[in-house]
This record gives C-alpha cells, sequence and structure tokens, in this order.
C-alpha cells in the first residue's frame, strides 16, 4: 500500500514532466511521419523535374534517390533531438560506427564512389549497349552500388560500380554509325579483280549500306590456303548484325555462282612404299 501511494503521490509531484515527455515523445512521431512522406514527394518530385528537362533516367534515379537518403537522414536526426536526445554525442556515435562499418565495407563504398563518377562523367546512358566488365548487354539502369545491364538474350547482369570503372568500357551506342568488319579467303587461283567487283556489288545491294564513308575492299592477307580480303562497309548502329549477317550469306552466295572457290584447311599425305 505504500508503494503504491508512493507511485500516486510521484505521478501527482511529476505530472507536468510526464507531459512534456509525452508531448515531445509525440512530436518525435510526428517529425518521423511527416519526414519520411516529405523525403518521398521530395525524390519524387526530383525525379519528375530531371526526366521533363530530358535528362538521363539513370542520372534522375540517382539524384532522387540520394536527396530521400540524405532527408530521412536530416528527419531521424531531428526526431531524436526533439526527445532530448544530444545530437552532437548522437552524431559522433554515428561517425564511429560509420568509420568501422567503412571499414568492413571497403568494397561497398568503392562502388558508391565509382556511381558518383559514373553519374558525373557519364560514360554510358540508359539504353545503351556497352561492354563492361567481360559482360555485354543494354544498360536497363546505374543504382548507387551497381550497375543493370539487359543481355540480348533477355538476362539480367548485375555489374558492381567498381568493376565498371576498374576496367575498359566499350559503347557501341555513342556514334550513329559503325564499320562491318568482314574477312572473305578465296583462292589463290580466283581473279582478284573480279572477286573485288563481286563484293562491291553485294555490298551496294543492301540498301542498309551508306553511300558514305565508302565501302573499303582490299587484300589483307597472303595466307597458307587462301587469299584473305577485308570487306569494311559503314551502317547505321542499328543496323550492325543484320547487316554482318546477311553479307556473310550473299557473300558467299555470290562467290558460290561466280565459280570462285572460298577454299579451307587442307592437308596433303604422301605415302611412300618402303621395300621390304
Amino acid at each position: 500500500m505504500d508503494v503504491l501511494n508512493q507511485g500516486t503521490s510521484w505521478l501527482e509531484n511529476n505530472q507536468d514532466l510526464l507531459m512534456q515527455y509525452a508531448i515531445n515523445i509525440a512530436a518525435a512521431i510526428v517529425v518521423l511521419f511527416v519526414g519520411m512522406i516529405v523525403a518521398r514527394v521530395m525524390a519524387s518530385s526530383v525525379e519528375k523535374l530531371m526526366n521533363a528537362r530530358n535528362l538521363d533516367s539513370t542520372i534522375s534515379h540517382f539524384v532522387g534517390s540520394m536527396v530521400k537518403y540524405v532527408i530521412v537522414a536530416f528527419v531521424i536526426i531531428a526526431a531524436l533531438s526533439r526527445i532530448g536526445i544530444q545530437t552532437a554525442s548522437f552524431v559522433a556515435i554515428i561517425g564511429a560506427a560509420g568509420l568501422a562499418v567503412g571499414l568492413a565495407l571497403q568494397g561497398s563504398l568503392s562502388n558508391f564512389a565509382a556511381g558518383v563518377l559514373i553519374i558525373g562523367f557519364r560514360p554510358f546512358k540508359a539504353g545503351d549497349y556497352v561492354e563492361i566488365a567481360g559482360t555485354s548487354g543494354s544498360v536497363a539502369s546505374v543504382q548507387i552500388f551497381t550497375t543493370v545491364l539487359k543481355t540480348p538474350d533477355n538476362k539480367q547482369v548485375v555489374v558492381p560500380n567498381g568493376s565498371v570503372l576498374g576496367g575498359n568500357i566499350v559503347n557501341y551506342s555513342t556514334h550513329p554509325t559503325r564499320r562491318v568488319d568482314l574477312v572473305v579467303g578465296v583462292s589463290y587461283n580466283a581473279d582478284l579483280a573480279k572477286t573485288k567487283a563481286i563484293l562491291r556489288e553485294v555490298c551496294e545491294a543492301d540498301t542498309r549500306v551508306l553511300k558514305d564513308p565508302d565501302i573499303t575492299i582490299g587484300v589483307s592477307e597472303l595466307a597458307d590456303s587462301s587469299v584473305n580480303l577485308v570487306v569494311r562497309p559503314w551502317v547505321n548502329s542499328a543496323d550492325y548484325w543484320g547487316v554482318y549477317f546477311d553479307l556473310n550469306e550473299n557473300i558467299k552466295v555470290a562467290l558460290d555462282n561466280a565459280g570462285i572457290e572460298i577454299p579451307f584447311p587442307q592437308m596433303d599425305i604422301h605415302l611412300e612404299k618402303v621395300a621390304s
């Protein structure tokens, strides 16, 4: 009974203090709730604004994510300050914890820094067909730690941003045109002038081959079993693979019709009979 009386007395004497604590906790909850909403709205607004100015979607998504995380961090600190926690000491604790986490997550921080550099220097953008870290595919998105590719056979490949900047980046979509490089081997008995004329006719018959720059056709090598000629027409980047496959087939058919042999490696074996 004495304990109950003491508790009742303490509550009566500290009503103002308890009321203040309750108000502070309620205010902190409101700050968190409103802050999270503001973070989402601001991130979405930034993305929409950047998209409206026709900026690359990878940049808008990246910047929107960064805005959201920065606002959330400030909201958490403000909520803790509202309930009476000293934010200075809290920031110091976060700094110490951040240092420990940073040492443990050096690779992730490296990927984050690489992501910032990719967004800043823009070696590629969403939709570009690239070759990075030994993988080829179309860029789906550049995220905080990774770059997502979609391969031609519809696979998703997630490449760490550190690996992207750690090697060569080949962007096949930067320029509007590309050169198709073909090597055609013909027999040493073939008429080279006639062969070159046929190769040019096949290339010019394809409407996707550009008139300028001109088609390059020339002898590149006198190989062991063939005379190798290079055929180098220019096409729009979107037509590259279609022209590549069709020219290979059409050149084979045209040379066969003209009676020009496309040799293949052969080996002659000579047997000598030795008297017993």
